[in-house]
């Protein structure tokens, strides 16, 4: 029996895909202006090859990346403008991240049936307390437990523990819950080893070149497909 609902936060309840392409765009700008190099499309390839690497490893530090693609050019970082352009990426993510429109309404009416929690990745932000989520308060009420994997020696998902931790917390089994994420392999594929019940969540609308995959894991494309929870976990 499902007792509890667990979700992901970037691109499951909010949507920062815009921020996150103007924060990259603008850093690419700025490390290739300061790099002084002639072939951009060498130095997208190398920085982009760098980035899919790192987040393989869920190491999701700006400031490794960054450091890294100065060190395969030879040259020296500045880790004082580094942290100023870091500061820079997540103001401008957080400033193009929005609520995905169903969200609320939906977590309200999931907490009325089941107790509803939230894991996510911190995304190497600077500091604690810093994540997207605090941006919107009136989420906060309908979650019983959140955890900020990255954080508080906490490994990121897709490592089991912070998906353990968060059933520790809730004293709940593996299959007496379902998580709700929009990544295949770090939601989908890290809940599913942890024992729970993953939910693909792949929002219509949304600009991304989703994995082509076969799964009989439950898929949805709008949040408030979720609310008739029983119906579609009943089709597996």
């Amino acid at each position: 029996m499902i007792k509890a609902v667990i979700f992901d936060f970037g691109q499951t309840l909010v949507d920062s895909a815009t921020g996150f392409r103007k924060a990259e765009k603008d850093a690419q700008a700025k490390i290739f202006s300061n790099l002084g190099l002639s072939l951009r499309e060498d130095f997208l390839k190398n920085y982009r090859r760098f980035r899919k690497e790192l987040h393989e490893q869920s190491v999701f530090s700006r400031m490794t990346l960054w450091k890294k693609v100065y060190f395969y050019y030879s040259q020296e970082s500045d880790l004082s403008l580094l942290e100023t352009w870091e500061r820079e990426y997540w103001m401008t993510v957080r400033a193009h991240t929005t609520l995905f429109p169903k969200a609320e309404p939906v977590l309200k009416s999931l907490a009325e049936k089941y107790r509803v929690a939230l894991i996510t990745n911190t995304q190497g932000q600077q500091g604690y307390g810093t994540h997207r989520m605090h941006m919107f308060p009136e989420l906060e009420p309908y979650f019983e437990i959140v955890i900020v994997a990255g954080e508080g020696g906490v490994p990121p998902k897709p490592h089991p523990e912070p998906f353990r931790l968060c059933l520790e917390n809730l004293q709940l089994l593996p299959g007496e819950s379902v998580y709700v994420g929009d990544d295949w392999r770090i939601d989908i594929c890290g809940a599913k080893d942890a024992g729970l019940h993953p939910i693909w969540l792949k929002h219509e609308g949304i600009k991304r070149s989703w994995p082509d995959i076969e799964t009989s894991i439950p898929v949805v494309h709008r949040l408030d497909q979720l609310i008739d929870l029983e119906t579609l976990l009943s089709k597996i």
